[in-house]
């Protein structure tokens, strides 16, 4: 019997176990997590409203309730839990799926300014994760930017255009969506360094923007024409091509009364954000005038603009970190490998795999950790001949419990996924979710508040 462990409970991981248990009939796997859930970004990182794309927790669940795997939540792997080199004596194999766990600075003066976040801060907070301590985003704002133009940084300017009627049917924690729904915050503007046809978002994340009640869509027109591919954009690809027409659109929609004003803009670069002087916060981001160069990139031009906001998030990309125990690109934010094989100054190391994030670096769709799964599980699965001859000292889960970890199992999801659902009755809503690790790890073991 093949014993595996899978480090991460996302799309990458759970994709990772279902390969495995198809491919390989005498395999057993353990999804371990750090948190008390399973679903990774599903979870805590798709937009509350998104429940079509929630919903996948669905497919995501039926492999975590396969008789040949078992999710152990609350298992730390790394400095103050499970030490990696212990976790490879317990497991013929283990594969690293946990994503890239940082995002990415600007690198500009008065960044750390209180009023000053990042996008994966704010959506950590009205997705109830368990690590978020911030709160206050939209306390006193008035005007927010949003500097990325990427399908997070839609997710965020969506979200602060919201109402609480649209809100209140999904599973925001109730201190998110109060806070929301008492939000001043009626000016947003997101913002690009590139031009339209260079932006990452997908044409239905944008089209969504469009459809928010009580809300208009601004774009300037001269800076839609900067883009040599606005005016002639049938050479794109088709993707940012429905961009484009979509910005053609708004470009040409008669202004209308709106309590919310989300402004599209391009072509401008951040080089310092500003702090109001009575109260030190965040008053406003300047940004430099940039222009298409000959390459697909940007040059600056000398010309600034300041852009009002007592809200600053930044959504400008992920980045991995490195995990103790392995290899580590700085350059790629990657572990190196070979088709999922841990590469050790350039050799392979026997018995240790990457999925997902930490594998490919922070691209692609949730579907796109299905063909890398697969192809790191098909490696595996070539070397599981040899994997299988090394003798295993007991079942993982009594080891881990004789070194006093306690993993919430899924009997112990269970009860939390119950505990949400009597949080969201109480209030009046559907499913809640629990916002704290306090609250998760008393639901999960039946202890009472």
């Amino acid at each position: 019997m093949l014993r595996v462990a899978v480090v991460g409970s996302g799309p990458s991981g759970v994709y990772t176990a279902q390969s495995l248990v198809q491919l390989h009939s005498d395999v057993l796997v353990d999804v371990l997590d750090r948190l008390p859930c399973p679903y990774g970004l599903v979870r805590y990182g798709v937009a509350p409203d998104h429940e079509k794309i929630k919903s996948l927790q669905n497919n995501l669940r039926a492999v975590l309730e396969h008789e040949r795997v078992r999710f152990l939540g609350g298992v730390e792997v790394g400095p103050g839990g499970m030490p990696a080199a212990r976790l490879r004596e317990l497991y013929h194999a283990v594969v690293y799926c946990v994503g890239a766990a940082t995002d990415r600075r600007l690198g500009i003066p008065g960044e750390d300014l209180p009023g000053s976040w990042s996008a994966t801060e704010f959506v950590s907070w009205y997705s109830a994760h368990p690590d978020a301590t911030a709160d206050g985003f939209v306390l006193g704002a008035r005007s927010a930017v949003v500097i990325g133009v990427g399908n997070v940084a839609v997710d965020v300017t969506r979200m602060l255009a919201r109402g609480q009627a649209e809100l209140s049917p999904t599973d925001m924690p109730q201190a998110a969506l109060t806070a929301l729904a008492a939000s001043r915050v009626s000016e947003i503007s997101m913002v690009g360094r590139r031009g339209p046809s260079q932006a990452r978002f997908t044409t239905k994340e944008l089209r969504e923007l469009g459809a928010l009640p009580d809300t208009q869509v601004h774009v300037v027109p001269t800076e839609l024409a900067l883009d040599p591919a606005y005016a002639d954009p049938s050479a794109l690809p088709a993707a940012n091509r429905r961009n484009v027409e979509v910005l053609r659109g708004w470009a040409e929609t008669p202004p209308k009364d709106a309590h919310h004003h989300i402004r599209l803009r391009f072509f401008l670069r951040p080089v310092e954000l500003l702090a109001e002087p009575e109260s030190g916060r965040v008053g406003a981001v300047r940004f430099e005038r940039t222009h298409p160069d000959a390459h697909g990139g940007v040059t600056g031009t000398g010309h600034y603009e300041d852009i009002e906001a007592q809200l600053v998030l930044r959504s400008v990309g992920y980045r991995g970190v490195p995990l103790e125990g392995l290899p580590f690109d700085t350059t790629t934010g990657t572990v190196p490998h070979l088709a999922g094989r841990v590469l050790r100054d350039d050799l392979v190391a026997p018995g240790e795999y990457v999925a997902g994030w930490i594998k490919r670096g922070p691209t692609g769709v949730i579907g796109t950790n299905r063909p890398d799964a697969k192809e790191t599980v098909t490696s595996l699965i070539e070397d599981a001949d040899v994997l299988v001859q090394k003798d295993l000292p007991e079942d993982p889960l009594t080891a881990l419990r004789a070194e006093g970890i306690e993993p919430v199992e899924w009997t112990g999801w269970q009860a939390i996924e119950r505990a949400e659902a009597e949080l969201g009755a109480s209030l009046g809503r559907g499913v809640v979710k629990l916002p704290d690790w306090q609250s998760l790890l008393n639901a999960a073991h039946g202890n009472a508040d």
